[in-house]
């Protein structure tokens, strides 16, 4: 009996199939979802591993580390949680990312400076890659918020506290993470709410003892309580986009590496120009 041969690429057989890179992300995504589906335990990765995984997939190590630093900034920065006080009032945290030229030491260290000094805020807690402030509750400080010296307006005033997380990308690089937690001022308008509420009740119920229609004397509890939403939703709306300026404009200084040079006669007289208020058209 002849041998038969054994098995082997043949002219007629298909191709092995082949799949683009959004594909390659969908069946990686997909099998990992699987995995963690099924209750089996996940693999832990060291930094070289997972570069190295990049490499074989070709991932740019490049972006594959600015991956994992925004993963470990999201690992450390808390997620605005729901609730009915974020239904009724809307987000209770600004946040704001970039990645920016120098050391974790060295751009923590300026952000301190800056928080200190132009936003009134003192350390909380300091960690290696993560510094946490929060209000100053001295008088002086106090005087400065109220009177606005210096024409800021302390957009991170009311923050319960503040963070910056630096991680570093590569040896030249750092993602900072910026975020400003306003959930406590949400909670005082909640705690307003509710005590205009009782009010309207108990004009609705003045109202009716005085022998108001039922119709008319009912306004209150629903009229001022829906007015004071508004006007309530409305402050902690502008409370978010003003923090969230302030941090965005922070990151804009670190990205252009202001922090670093030395002031110039012309960049002092444009930085009192800009504050000097725009002349009126007649």
């Amino acid at each position: 009996m002849p041998d038969v041969p054994a098995p082997g690429p043949q002219s007629g057989s298909p191709s092995p199939a082949r799949l683009d890179r959004s594909a390659l992300e969908r069946v990686l995504a997909r099998a990992a979802e699987l995995q963690s589906a099924g209750g089996e335990p996940g693999e832990e990765f060291t930094e070289d591993q997972l570069l190295e995984l990049g490499r074989e997939v070709g991932l740019s190590p490049q972006h594959l580390r600015q991956a994992m630093a925004e993963e470990r900034t999201r690992s450390v920065i808390p997620a605005d949680g729901g609730g009915i006080s974020a239904t009724l009032f809307g987000p209770g945290h600004a946040r704001a990312s970039r990645t920016v030229a120098g050391s974790p030491r060295d751009v923590l260290a300026t952000i301190d400076t800056w928080m200190q000094r132009q936003e009134l805020l003192q350390v909380k807690r300091h960690f290696a890659d993560r510094v946490v402030w929060e209000p100053r509750r001295d008088l002086l400080g106090s005087l400065r918020r109220a009177l606005n010296i210096g024409g800021r307006g302390y957009a991170l005033a009311r923050a319960h506290e503040v963070a910056a997380t630096a991680i570093p990308v590569d040896e030249g690089r750092v993602l900072v993470s910026l975020e400003a937690d306003m959930s406590s001022h949400r909670g005082r308008l909640a705690g307003q709410l509710a005590s205009v509420t009782v009010v309207g009740a108990g004009a609705a119920g003045v109202l009716t003892l005085m022998g108001v229609a039922m119709a008319v004397a009912a306004a209150p509890v629903l009229i001022v309580p829906a007015t004071a939403l508004y006007g309530f939703r409305g402050m902690q709306r502008r409370l978010i986009v003003r923090a969230q300026l302030a941090l965005e404009q922070l990151l804009d200084r670190l990205e252009r590496g202001e922090f670093g040079r030395a002031p110039t006669l012309l960049g002092a007289i444009a930085a009192v120009a800009s504050t000097l208020p725009a002349p009126r058209r007649p």
